[in-house]
């Protein structure tokens, strides 16, 4: 019986002595994760180029610049002091404060006569072009504020076509911001 208690220490202490004896390295290591809010874009203001007269039926094309209701002529049409007046397109964004974020325009957008269906009841609008708040060049990447917000217009130039037809036109268009 001794014999037996004996060994069991012995056992135990070669077992304790075992594991403090193996040698082993440890590391710290950093865990971290970054949390972005889904962006938020609200319209305040829609693209609209206004009143323009037909001074011909060449066509021509009507350029509203992304900071400016100032509308450039070229062709046979001419500005109109009838309303509606030119707006640019305006957005309110929002997101994580500090972070940078790029919008997407449309590289051509189509508006369609209201009660026109043939002919020339079409007009496209292309280079579409973005000016953020503050800045002094259009531009594609903004960065939120420190309060997580930005704002930027649009504008772009509508392409009026030979003999086209005179009234109202209307249409829709997406854009879209997301971080970089």
């Amino acid at each position: 019986m001794k014999k037996t208690i004996l060994f069991t220490i012995l056992m135990i202490a070669a077992t304790i002595t075992n594991i403090n004896a193996q040698s082993g390295s440890n590391v710290s290591t950093a865990a971290s994760a970054d949390l972005l809010v889904a962006m938020v874009i609200n319209q305040t203001s829609p693209l609209n180029f206004g009143s323009s007269v037909l001074t011909d039926a060449n066509g021509g094309t009507i350029e509203l610049p992304s900071n400016s209701i100032t509308r450039v002529y070229s062709g046979g049409v001419a500005t109109s002091a009838a309303s509606p007046a030119p707006t640019n397109a305006a957005y309110n964004v929002s997101g994580n404060a500090n972070q940078t974020y790029a919008v997407v325009l449309p590289a051509t957008t189509k508006v369609t006569h209201t009660s026109v269906d043939e002919g020339a009841f079409e007009m496209n609008i292309t280079l579409m072009k973005a000016r953020f708040s503050g800045a002094a060049a259009d531009a594609t990447v903004s960065t939120l504020s420190a309060d997580g917000t930005d704002s930027f217009t649009v504008g772009g130039t509508l392409t009026v076509l030979p003999n086209q037809a005179g009234g109202q036109y209307t249409g829709t268009f997406l854009v879209s911001v997301d971080y970089n």
